[in-house]
Formats: C-alpha cells, structure tokens, sequence
C-alpha cells in the first residue's frame, strides 16, 4: 500500500506539488500521467524519500517513512536517467547493486531475456543508450520487489525489447505488485494500465480507469482523451 496524504513540494517560487493526496491500496499498473513539468518524476522521488515535501505524508505499509529508509527494500527503481560510472563493466555493475541490496536475484534470465550476454564484460561507456536501458531493466526487475516505480522505462527501446518489457510489467501485474510507471508512450498505458493519475498544474485532475477518462471525455482514444483534458 502507498499512500500520499496532503503533499506539497515547493522549488523556490515554484509549486509543483500542490496538496496532492491519493492511495494506492491494491496491486495493479498506475500510469502517472501528465505535461512536462507537471510533477511526475517529483512525486515518485517522494515515494523514494529522494525529494522531500514542505507539508505531507508518505505512507508505505501503514508506515509513515519521510526521513527513513528501511521501507525503500520493498521497492524496486528504474530511473529516467540512470548513471553509473562508465569504467564499470556490465557484470561488475550487476554484482554492485546485488550487493548492495543484498537480496535474492535473478538476473539470469532478464540477461537472456533482453539479448545482453555478449555484453556483460563490456564497459558502461561503451555502451549505447538502448543497451544501458535494458541494463537498468535488469537492475529493477531482478529482485522480488512488491512495488516498482518506472520513471520513462521505454527510453531508447527497440521494437523487441519494448515488447519484453510489457511481458515483464505483465507479469509483475499478476503476481499481485503494486507498479508505479511514468510514460510518454500511450500505446503503453493503454496497453497496461489499471488507473491512471493525470497531474496538471499541481493537482490531481483525472483518476480512473481507461473507461472512466473515455466517459468523462466523450472520447473514444486514448490521445485525444488526453489532448481533452489539457484543453
């Protein structure tokens, strides 16, 4: 369960977050939607506890956990962006966060999954962007964790893996967890998401399912339900 309960989060002059509260209570794909800058990528890092509210609560397994960190065991993160050190080969990378999280894993078959054997004794560096994502995605989804927090997954995908990472969010779905995902790409939502949560100007301004935001708008796609709501 995660809970948010009257968030605010200010940068400078600047409201990004503005009372927002909701409760995320069974498993399921909550697709955070929203323009750029509307706050999406802020609320996930205050899940994580890397951004911290002026005013609110953060409620994850009816633990209040602002200014703690055991509760972030129970998460499995895959940042927009993600940076590691480029001298690091991919297997040294692998080995690093399995120890850090200390934690049963499975990388095994995510690397044959997602066609990256032949890089696991290359460098980060040397590297394209699509290959260090399906890196990252190996890192999220190696640990049974019982909520994921996507932040933009699909960055860099080819056809193929993008298709390996819906089986894999799929499949996370059914065994009951709780996925957290922001996302530029509809098809994805569509194809995926249970709610969606749609941010504008600092509040929540839809949440429902794909049917509710059709009903609400009167349209029959995903986009132009979308494009209805920024009007």
């Amino acid at each position: 369960m995660i809970q948010l309960e009257h968030i605010t989060k200010r940068f400078g002059k600047l409201t990004v977050l503005d009372d927002i509260s909701f409760a995320i209570e069974n498993g399921g794909t909550f697709a955070v939607l929203g323009p750029n800058g509307s706050g999406k990528t802020t609320i996930l890092k205050i899940i994580l506890g890397m951004v911290l509210p002026q005013k609110g609560e953060v409620v994850v397994h009816d633990n209040k956990v602002l200014k703690t960190w055991d509760y972030r065991k129970a998460i499995s993160y895959l940042p927009q962006i993600a940076r590691f050190p480029d001298n690091l080969t991919v297997n040294e990378l692998i080995k690093m966060i399995k120890d850090l999280r200390n934690m049963p894993s499975r990388e095994e078959e995510l690397i044959e999954l997602l066609g990256l054997e032949k890089f696991l004794d290359k460098k980060l560096g040397n590297l394209s962007g699509g290959t260090r994502q399906k890196v990252n995605i190996v890192l999220t989804f190696m640990f049974d964790c019982p909520i994921l927090i996507l932040d933009e997954p699909t960055a860099g995908l080819d056809p193929v893996s993008l298709i390996r990472l819906k089986d894999l969010i799929e499949k996370e779905k059914a065994a009951g967890k709780i996925i957290l995902i922001t996302t530029h790409i509809l098809s994805l939502v569509e194809s995926l998401a249970d709610e969606i949560i749609f941010l504008l100007e600092g509040h929540i301004h839809f949440r429902g399912s794909l049917g509710d935001l059709a009903e609400k708008t009167g349209e029959k796609d995903l986009e132009h339900s979308i494009a209805s709501l920024l009007e």
